[in-house]
């Protein structure tokens, strides 16, 4: 998907909500059997009755790939079901030596297509070129997450008095285009987001952290958009574990839509 494409659909929707597929098979909902048609199951349910108040669906790979070939297949019926004006993210989270993540890349643009993949940039420009390689895909780098181990290393200050993350948003920004590069900020460090604008005025970024994770959606708002929105703000659990009953479907629907509503009313003038 291109940028123009993702632009006009948040636009249109007033939107820039993205699904969290975060798919724990230990939690699917009564009358859910716990299996991977299960979880194919669930997840068209809350892919029908969501996708009219998002754009994005994000599925973590981890919770698929735990459930070995059948959690595979169920990844890739999923999202076969997904509509194609909404953007799909794989969150893999991978990145590893050239020939390595070519091999990535392919896995996750070809053989399952999605239009991104979140990657760890801590193995440099090699790792990530690969996957910069395709046109009209997206290759969402970790920037600043917003877990507690994110001060390991991250917000660590390097002899130029810059932290980790500036350094890492700033190099991989140089590597391609706002048309291919997105990056991953935690909502739980919106207070960062004015000084992230400033490094990269013009890339989306990923927003993990909103709902369940206790992020503001209305910090993250005021200061991460930029001209063309350039975000997109994920909500698992709180939209897809919004009931645990057989109104799972209905009651996520619900969630997606109150998030829908308070992204509308923040994208006043």
């Amino acid at each position: 998907m291109t940028k123009h494409k993702l632009v006009e659909q948040i636009l249109e929707k007033q939107s820039y909500l993205c699904v969290g597929l975060d798919t724990d098979i230990e939690k699917l909902p009564a009358g859910i059997p716990k299996n991977a048609q299960g979880v194919i199951d669930f997840n068209k349910a809350i892919i029908d009755a969501t996708a009219p108040y998002c754009v994005s669906y994000k599925i973590n790979t981890a919770f698929y790939e735990s459930q070995g070939v059948k959690g595979w297949q169920a990844m890739e019926e999923t999202l076969a079901h997904i509509p194609s004006s909404h953007f799909t993210i794989a969150d893999a989270k991978r990145g590893d030596i050239g020939n390595t993540s070519a091999h990535y890349a392919k896995t996750f643009f070809e053989v399952l297509p999605f239009d991104s993949i979140t990657v760890a940039p801590y193995m440099g420009k090699d790792s990530i070129e690969p996957f910069l390689a395709y046109k009209n895909k997206w290759t969402i780098v970790l920037g600043l997450t917003s877990n507690a181990g994110s001060q390991n290393f991250q917000q660590q200050k390097l002899a130029t008095g810059q932290f980790v993350f500036e350094s890492v948003l700033e190099q991989v920004a140089s590597w391609a285009s706002p048309d291919q590069l997105m990056f991953v900020v935690g909502a739980t460090k919106a207070e960062d987001l004015g000084v992230i604008r400033k490094i990269i005025p013009e890339h989306f970024l990923l927003v993990p952290g909103v709902g369940a994770q206790g992020g503001s959606l209305e910090e993250v708002t005021k200061f991460g958009k930029n001209e063309s929105i350039g975000l997109l703000v994920n909500a698992s659990r709180a939209v897809i574990f919004a009931s645990n009953g057989t109104d799972f479907a209905e009651k996520a629907a619900i969630a997606a839509k109150e998030y829908a509503i308070q992204m509308k009313q923040l994208l006043q003038p």
